[in-house]
């Protein structure tokens, strides 16, 4: 992924939370996959194994794309909270990051 695709994701994220289109923490995060409002899930790359175990197994069960290609202070500094683990629940935020990220 490019670096322009990266930032574009992390200032999307931003918005996102502006619009307060995302949720984030570790229990607002699995509700909202199993609730179905999750569209795609950002798990920091230096999270803890035993959570992203628990949010992977969660996000393959009920077929959520997860990301882990940021870092817990990038992740922290798009949203303006200190945050590992942030779900994007509005389909057209997810659907244009899940574009970015998935174009070099």
């Amino acid at each position: 992924m490019s670096r322009n695709n990266q930032e574009q994701v992390l200032s999307l994220l931003g918005l996102a939370r502006r619009a307060g289109q995302l949720v984030s923490g570790e229990s607002t995060v699995i509700q909202a996959i199993r609730n179905g409002e999750a569209q795609l899930v950002f798990f920091a790359s230096d999270g803890g194994s035993a959570t992203e175990k628990k949010v992977a197994d969660k996000c393959h069960y009920y077929h959520i794309a997860l990301v882990t290609a940021y870092d817990a202070d990038q992740l922290s500094q798009a949203i303006g909270a200190k945050r590992k683990l942030i779900a994007v629940t509005q389909p057209g935020f997810a659907k244009k990051m899940t574009s970015l990220l998935t174009n070099n």
